[in-house]
């Protein structure tokens, strides 16, 4: 949550991406279709997403700092999946 208690918007999560593809890629993550497991508590928001391996990729976002893991091959961060993630959580 930003500093006045508010979830962010598209845009403050989309400022996040590190080059134009991870914005598109973490925009087309940002249905609730692609996740599953998602909850959020306190500052913590995590879920799994479906990607092209056998296991759904495990991430987690402290949004205190903003800090994220995801367990995704991307070298990328914050990746795709963290900004799907936030994106969604954005949304409600």
């Amino acid at each position: 949550m930003n500093p006045q208690g508010e979830r962010w918007t598209a845009e403050q999560v989309l400022a996040l991406a590190p080059d134009a593809a991870s914005h598109k890629a973490g925009g087309k993550l940002a249905g609730a279709a692609s996740w599953s497991g998602t909850g959020a508590r306190g500052q913590a928001v995590w879920g799994l997403c479906a990607g092209s391996g056998g296991e759904p990729y495990r991430t987690v976002i402290d949004l205190h700092g903003p800090a994220y893991r995801c367990s995704c091959p991307s070298r990328k961060f914050p990746c795709k999946h963290a900004l799907g993630l936030l994106l969604l959580w954005g949304a409600g």
